[in-house]
């Protein structure tokens, strides 16, 4: 068994590395853990024009700062996958694929995944036409017509992504106005290849051995179609990755974890950060807030 550290920060994405570069300059021993690749859900945005001091930048390039930033300083990041936690008591139990750490707080900065639309024919058209990330999958239809499921910042923002590609475009969303921020609904609204469908909500996703159309329904007039194109992109929200401390801490009814305004769950020592927490607005400036304000407020632990 190792010594038991300060800390294990779990997820390198930007909440993740803030926390890394914050734990790095306070002197703590810790680990900063990731699964796969640093960087988070933001190595998937196509550009990111919100982040103060920073113009025109993807956000792959915006993820891959953050981490050459923290490597600089020393931060190593561990490619480890948590298979759970012990958190009783002062020093809590991180276990993962390659052993067991010993800390006296956590940081989890999980993130959040995409939802699903639960219709039949979009698991087993997964990858067949059905997609969540327009950027990793949009050139694969170029010249085609495809459909964006949803109404708010990451539907308006792939729809306009792949408008700059496609034949056609068609934005569905279930109500008669969008979420999104007023900036991006007058891009969207200015690209002519684009067509809205409102009041509208798919029941079905067509297609044999790959996406062939979507069958839809006006839930006003309840009228139903058939819309013949060749991809499917779903944006419809996300759901909190706080699956490691389900039945340990405060959640609420839809599974994000509840934390105090210095990001620390109902157990002491164990703190959530970014997007795997109840807060009312996710970005990337954010979750690098909440990864700086917890390594800050666990000082009384370490």
């Amino acid at each position: 068994m190792n010594s038991v550290l300060d800390m294990v920060i779990i997820g390198a994405g930007p909440t993740g590395i803030s926390a890394a570069i914050y734990a790095n300059r306070a002197m703590l021993n810790f680990v900063l853990l990731e699964k796969s690749f640093p960087g988070g859900q933001i190595i998937n945005t196509y550009e990111v024009d919100n982040y103060p001091g920073i113009q025109h930048v993807s956000g792959f390039e915006l993820a891959n700062m953050f981490t050459e930033h923290a490597k600089s300083l020393g931060v190593e990041i561990k490619n480890d996958d948590v298979t759970g936690l012990e958190l009783d008591g002062e020093v809590k139990k991180v276990i993962t694929t390659g052993g067991v750490l010993e800390t006296k707080v956590i940081i989890l900065a999980t993130g959040a995944h995409w939802k699903k639309l639960g219709v039949p024919g979009e698991e087993r058209l997964t990858g067949l036409g059905v997609s969540y990330c327009a950027t990793c999958d949009g050139a694969f239809y170029r010249g085609k017509k495809t459909a964006i499921i949803g109404g708010g910042d990451v539907a308006v923002e792939d729809a306009i992504y792949l408008a700059r590609m496609c034949e056609k475009v068609y934005l569905i969303h279930r109500r008669h106005e969008l979420r999104a921020v007023k900036f991006y609904q007058d891009k969207l609204f200015k690209t002519p290849n684009i067509e809205v469908i409102w009041d509208t909500e798919v029941e079905e996703i067509l297609g044999q051995s790959n996406v062939e159309g979507i069958a839809i329904i006006n839930n006003k007039t309840k009228e139903k179609s058939e819309l013949k194109i060749d991809g499917v992109f779903v944006a419809v929200g996300t759901n909190s990755n706080s699956q490691l401390v389900q039945g340990q801490v405060e959640m609420d009814a839809s599974g994000w974890i509840l934390t105090d305004e210095e990001c620390e769950t109902s157990i002491p020592g164990v703190f959530a950060a970014g997007d795997v927490r109840k807060k009312s607005l996710r970005q990337v400036i954010t979750g690098a807030a909440d990864g700086a304000i917890a390594v800050f407020a666990s000082g009384k632990y370490v």
